[in-house]
């Protein structure tokens, strides 16, 4: 499963909702590859996703963790220099892409993408 989170801080219940279900998908033995865009992507920066705070919602810097894990993350290319964001800024593990990257993950055979 591909899981996008296109929003962050900005939107924090679509934010969490990604976050949620690319959770949900590892603990049911899903390879899940959650892909951070927009104001997402500050959440890959350290100590970011530790400061998220919704009620009633899990700990962002948990699912990054266990994604990190037992997944992977990926930080879109554009979206991350559009924010003056490098790569050896971001969390240990998390990995910078484009488009050409994402669309090869979709269009794997079986693989479910959602967009938050």
């Amino acid at each position: 499963m591909v899981v996008k989170a296109t929003a962050g801080m900005d939107a924090p219940e679509r934010c969490a909702q990604a976050f949620t279900v690319a959770a949900a998908a590892v603990a049911a033995g899903v390879p899940t590859s959650l892909w951070l865009t927009g104001e997402a992507v500050r959440l890959a920066l350290p100590g970011t996703a530790a400061s998220f705070d919704l009620a009633h919602s899990p700990d962002l810097a948990e699912i990054l963790d266990l994604l990190l894990a037992e997944g992977s993350v990926t930080v879109c290319t554009q979206c991350a220099d559009r924010r003056a964001i490098a790569g050896t800024d971001l969390i240990p593990g998390v990995r910078v892409a484009g488009a050409s990257t994402f669309v090869a993950e979709v269009m794997t055979d079986g693989t479910q993408a959602l967009v938050y």
